[in-house]
């Protein structure tokens, strides 16, 4: 009997009849909001609207490129939309030129985006701290529809509350004292003055919600509601400054800006059932989500400063190539069915799905110096703008006295720039940096 024949022979596995009820019952359960749903969305057969939302509280990253990367990707291949959106409201921690770094690091890697900052669109502004009106217009239509609720408790108040329950051993979330203050006295306490907060009253559960990678529907890891110990999550929506939480801001702009599919992190799956709680309490359909793996090193810890979780400036200064970085980091969750790895942007556009890795991903630095050692080659021919910044470079190099392996005056009766041409155009394949391409190859010079 053949392989084939032994293989297709194989009886079916036993599944008990407990358990196939059991899932038929989970799918016909399923929130209102996922009816119609396809099980595996990876392109989406109409254009999509996505964005990237990053903080001015710090510069681009490995990891925060990637999943604009991701999210840019997806609208190009099905001629959508690309949005950029700066989330602001967090003044205290705002660095001053990280708005400015951040798009132009974006620019620089090749993700421009169709609607944003410096280009305008029909459903700006663009920055989270010129959208105040909105949010609180929004926190006053869940106020009236009995969603969310004034909150006049003092931050002294909720410490030791806080740590009196703690000391209990109970949750240590709100305990609703002022979720049942008369709305109308509510809105006169807060005419008045009085300084206040507006929460979402949480449901009892937080619904499920579908994830496009991981096809999996699930709700919060604990209740929201908590009666017996008389513990309510209910996340603050606005704060007392009048500026929104990220909760409401991230929920209320994404349905204005008709953003349809969101990819980020996994560190966002926690939030994500609350943001489709708000979506429910303001009667709107939520985006699709697709959650991708962290990014880590190679003993599988989560990426920092001290190992390749740099911001992108660094890279570049580096003498890494945009088209390099942005080839190495689409590859951390995700693979092209081509058998060339080295992709440019607009090759990357036309093949890319949402079908991620599930897990994190692990980053190997080598495997960077691999990409811009190939895109340098595709790049490094006479005529290109790279060859001709590169033998710049090299040139600028081989002037400076005391360069190693240099002697300048060797060279005092040649023409330096023909000969560094020559020598570049001789070893292409092996240039990574002018520094250590002088380093690798001062034989061509002596």
């Amino acid at each position: 009997m053949s392989l084939l024949l032994r293989v297709t022979s194989r009886r079916a596995p036993f599944v008990c009849r407990s358990c196939s009820l059991r899932q038929t019952r989970a799918i016909s359960d399923r929130p209102k909001f996922l009816k119609g749903i396809k099980k595996q969305e990876y392109v989406p057969e109409t254009p999509v609207r996505t964005r990237f939302a990053p903080s001015p509280t710090g510069y681009l990253h490995l990891g925060s490129l990637r999943t604009a990367l991701f999210n840019y990707l997806i609208a190009k291949r099905t001629n959508g939309q690309f949005l950029l959106r700066i989330e602001d409201t967090d003044q205290k921690r705002t660095i001053p030129d990280a708005e400015a770094r951040l798009i132009e690091d974006l620019q620089w890697a090749g993700l421009q985006w169709d609607e944003g900052p410096g280009v305008g669109g029909p459903y700006g502004p663009y920055k989270q701290s010129e959208r105040t009106e909105i949010y609180q217009d929004a926190a006053k239509q869940l106020l009236e529809s009995g969603h969310a609720y004034r909150c006049f408790c003092t931050p002294a108040r909720l410490k030791e509350l806080a740590e009196l329950r703690s000391s209990m051993g109970l949750p240590t979330d709100y305990d609703r004292r002022c979720a049942h203050i008369d709305k109308a006295e509510a809105d006169d306490r807060a005419h008045r003055g009085e300084t206040n907060v507006i929460r979402l009253r949480a449901p009892d559960k937080y619904p499920s919600f579908y994830d496009i990678n991981y096809n999996v529907v699930g709700g919060a890891t604990k209740p929201a509601v908590n009666n017996a110990s008389e513990s309510y999550e209910d996340p603050v929506l606005l704060k007392s400054d009048g500026l929104p939480t990220y909760h409401l801001a991230n929920v209320v702009d994404d349905h204005h800006m008709k953003i349809t599919h969101v990819i980020r992190g996994t560190e966002w799956m926690p939030t994500t059932p609350k943001h489709i709680a708000l979506y429910e309490a303001f009667g709107w359909e939520p985006p699709r989500y697709a959650h991708v793996g962290l990014l880590t090193d190679k003993f599988g810890n989560k990426l920092s400063k001290r190992n390749m979780d740099i911001d992108i400036a660094s890279f570049r200064n580096k003498g890494i190539l945009a088209d390099s970085l942005v080839n190495f980091a689409v590859l951390l969750g995700w693979s092209s069915k081509q058998q060339n790895e080295t992709l440019t942007l607009n090759q990357l556009a036309e093949t890319f799905t949402m079908k991620f890795t599930k897990g994190n991903a692990r980053v190997e630095e080598g495997k960077l110096d691999y990409f811009n050692r190939h895109h340098k080659l595709l790049r490094l021919r006479p005529g290109d703008p790279l060859f001709e910044q590169a033998k710049d470079e090299l040139v600028a190099l081989v002037g400076q006295n005391g360069h190693p392996g240099i002697d300048p005056s060797i060279l005092k009766d040649r023409d330096v720039r023909g000969h560094v041409h020559e020598a570049l155009k001789y070893s292409a394949h092996n240039f990574t940096t002018p520094a250590d391409f002088l380093k690798t190859h001062d034989f061509l010079f002596e």
